[in-house]
């Protein structure tokens, strides 16, 4: 990832870091409200570094003049998000099964949605400053 593409996805870094000082800060919090830390941190964690491999893919397929080798960035991140994180998911609800705890499991439904956001409004300032694009 050169300079210029890692500044726009800085945004994504820093929720990263806040996301997870606030789960480790609010452990008590958390507690009391029914969420399991682990989870989360994990979860965060998991959601962060997909995201950042689905920004890599999309982000070389902006720069390429071919529009077949774009489309295929882009889906690919889709896809490598939305299949990593049910298969996520689903380890996580076969390790645990009636341990599951689901507070923890929606609020990351919720992560997924936030970084999603974040990546596309970081993809969309990559695009208007990519000639190619």
């Amino acid at each position: 990832m050169n300079r210029e593409t890692f500044k726009h996805f800085r945004p994504a870094v820093i929720v990263f870091i806040l996301l997870t000082g606030l789960f480790i800060s609010g452990r008590n919090f958390l507690i009391r409200k029914g969420f399991d830390q682990d989870v989360l941190i994990i979860g965060n964690l998991f959601l962060f570094v997909i995201t950042a491999i689905s920004f890599l893919l999309m982000s070389s397929g902006l720069k390429t003049k071919s529009t077949a080798v774009f489309l295929r960035g882009v889906y690919g991140g889709i896809m490598l998000k939305l299949f990593g994180c049910v298969i996520g998911a689903f380890i996580y609800i076969m390790t645990y099964k009636k341990n599951v705890n689901k507070p923890a499991l929606f609020f990351c439904m919720g992560l997924y949605i936030i970084y999603t956001f974040v990546e596309v409004k970081a993809l969309m300032k990559l695009s208007s400053v990519q000639k190619n694009a």
